[in-house]
């Protein structure tokens, strides 16, 4: 199928979800970095709506379907080289050669259909154009509220992780001098998100300490903490494996701790009979050597493939070894897929559920894969024996 007969068929039949455009073929005359479309309901009308993206800002078109349809073909024939299309029969990538040649490769669909109603404006948590002060401080958005176009996605990630904090404390009665800890704090855009979240929307007198092994990192977010005025947020240098608290920890934040590190930051939360966990894992290295099964060399056999497999086993591995500690947990996405393949979050909640089935299940699960020498068991018992 052409790229004609593909928007056709994918705009005119209704079955059009998202548009991305990126790598523009004549940067000096084209002043949008990126442009995404997508469709959109306004005043009870359907149309496609195409967001353009310069360095500095966004601008929004709205479009009949038959005008989209033009405009579309037109982005893909003159300008631009990369274009990702998702529609409710296929996701295409659409690859344009610097002579101009077309390469379509269709996959199977990966998104479902919403269209957004436009009428309505999305009620993000922390709210566009409304001043919040840790995004005006770090770069988010201005004195007046707006946020900049080049951090739009970093703001909709905040708000994403928000959402789901917001949803893992429903129907709990909090009181002040809630305990986070924050492994792996980095830049700590969402570390000032939840201390923002916790004192400023839901009024509760929050306790929160950020911990990373970057030593300027750390001096620049204690010294951004102190001109935000956030007197209970405080951030420290060092290794999640040497980290003592002696206090009760309501909520353990581990974001793109890498390989073994996430496995440490679960074992603390886990000695601290903390209530909820929110791990974000990044380069899950550990099991890429060690998974073996006959019946999957097919797959196993390419390096590719088994890197991937090993990602999706030892996060598996993890859920199923909290759940063996009295955790109910659910594997949920992120962040979108088009902008990073490490997107996978594991919420933990404490229960009081029986471990038993949990407990054969992850012994069932590591003799599939032939799995020994664990890191998450070995450290657990070392700390906890």
């Amino acid at each position: 199928m052409n790229v004609y007969e593909i928007i056709e068929k994918s705009i005119m039949g209704s079955k059009f979800i998202y548009g991305v455009f990126t790598t523009p073929r004549n940067k000096s005359e084209n002043p949008y970095i990126k442009i995404t479309a997508r469709p959109v309901a306004i005043k009870g009308e359907n149309r496609i709506q195409l967001e353009k993206f310069t360095d500095k800002q966004a601008f929004h078109e709205n479009y009949t379907y038959r005008e989209a349809a033009g405009q579309i073909v037109d982005l893909i024939m003159h300008d631009y080289r990369n274009i990702n299309l998702f529609t409710e029969d296929s996701d295409y990538q659409v690859i344009v050669s610097k002579k101009g040649s077309i390469k379509v490769t269709e996959k199977e669909p990966t998104k479902k259909q919403t269209i957004e109603d436009h009428n309505k404006q999305k009620q993000y948590i922390i709210r566009e154009h409304e001043p919040c002060d840790f995004l005006c401080h770090l770069g988010v958005m201005n004195d007046k509220g707006d946020v900049f176009a080049k951090k739009y996605d970093k703001f909709k990630q905040i708000n994403k992780f928000l959402e789901i904090v917001d949803d893992s404390l429903k129907d709990r009665k909090l009181q002040d001098d809630f305990m986070i800890i924050d492994f792996g704090c980095g830049k700590a855009y969402l570390t000032f998100a939840l201390y923002y979240y916790f004192f400023f929307v839901r009024n509760i007198k929050v306790k929160i300490i950020g911990l990373d092994l970057k030593k300027d990192v750390i001096d620049f977010c204690n010294q951004t903490a102190r001109q935000l005025n956030y007197q209970h947020l405080e951030f420290l240098y060092g290794d999640i494996k040497d980290f003592e608290y002696k206090s009760k920890v309501d909520m353990v934040v581990t974001l793109h701790a890498c390989d073994t590190a996430t496995d440490a930051a679960l074992v603390k939360a886990i000695g601290w009979n903390t209530d909820i966990i929110l791990s974000v894992p990044c380069c899950q290295h550990e099991f890429y050597d060690k998974i073996e099964n006959e019946n999957l060399e097919a797959m196993l056999k390419h390096g590719l493939i088994k890197e991937r497999m090993s990602s999706l086993v030892t996060d598996s591995l993890r859920s199923l070894f909290l759940e063996t500690r009295g955790y109910r947990v659910q594997l949920m996405e992120f962040i979108a897929m088009e902008h990073t393949p490490k997107n996978i979050l594991i919420r933990a909640v404490k229960t009081n559920k029986d471990t038993e089935k949990a407990s054969e299940e992850y012994e069932s699960f590591k003799k599939f894969w032939n799995l020994n020498d664990i890191f998450i068991e070995k450290y657990y018992n070392a700390i906890n024996n």
